[in-house]
């Protein structure tokens, strides 16, 4: 057997194209044939007579009376008319809104009589200011630094044994006045005492529980 060639590597000599062969075609048998059939005759056709109408049927037939002008107008009269469409889901809308205009105004015309009610309501009577004013004792009472407790403004003996107490303490009240009365220095004084002394419980320059009770243990055995 021969070796195939190498792929990939040319031929040697041309290459071989393909030859079209035209056959032509072998009508002429096909006419032979043709010939040899026998002829085919003429189709005919049978002709049916059509039955003509009967005699009597033109005098069965009757004739319609005519119809009148009166007839028709009497009939469009009784004929039901037609329903509008849309007519219905018109007065359906306008009944709707009718409504809602109504129950907004309703609801404007109370509003505006409550607020005329409120208006028109007489103003609170003053029994308030005919209840007695607290005194200073029971102001002190219920003072939040405790009973006892001293703020500028006061004035008595318990001011002035503050002031005493606090001229023993050096540089925090240093040439005071011992008259009685809490005035402004001995505010300062009081204020000046808490920050160097760390007491925190009372009001700056308020002489309360914490502030009392840290400057009499201070002060007590003098």
């Amino acid at each position: 057997m021969p070796t195939p060639s190498d792929r990939g590597a040319p031929p040697d000599g041309q290459p071989i194209e393909p030859i079209r062969v035209l056959r032509p075609r072998r009508t002429d048998a096909l006419a032979e044939l043709l010939k040899d059939l026998p002829p085919r005759g003429a189709v005919g056709y049978e002709s049916i007579a059509l039955p003509g109408p009967p005699s009597e049927a033109e005098d069965a037939t009757q004739e319609l009376p005519p119809v009148r002008d009166h007839d028709r107008t009497r009939r469009s009269r009784d004929t039901p008319r037609g329903r509008v469409p849309g007519l219905r889901r018109t007065a359906i809308a306008a009944a709707v809104i009718a409504a809602a205009v109504i129950g907004f105004g309703c609801a404007l015309l109370l509003a505006g009589r409550g607020e005329s009610t409120a208006a028109e309501a007489p103003p609170p009577t003053a029994t308030a200011s005919a209840t007695p004013t607290p005194t200073s004792t029971a102001a002190g009472a219920t003072d939040p630094d405790g009973p006892g407790t001293l703020r500028e403004g006061d004035n008595g003996p318990e001011v002035t044994d503050l002031q005493e107490r606090l001229l023993r303490i050096p540089n925090v009240y240093d040439n005071g006045s011992t008259d009685g009365t809490y005035d402004s220095t001995l505010t300062a004084a009081v204020a000046r005492f808490q920050l160097w002394y760390g007491i925190r419980g009372d009001e700056d320059g308020v002489y309360g529980d914490d502030t009392r009770r840290d400057l009499e243990s201070r002060t007590s055995g003098g």
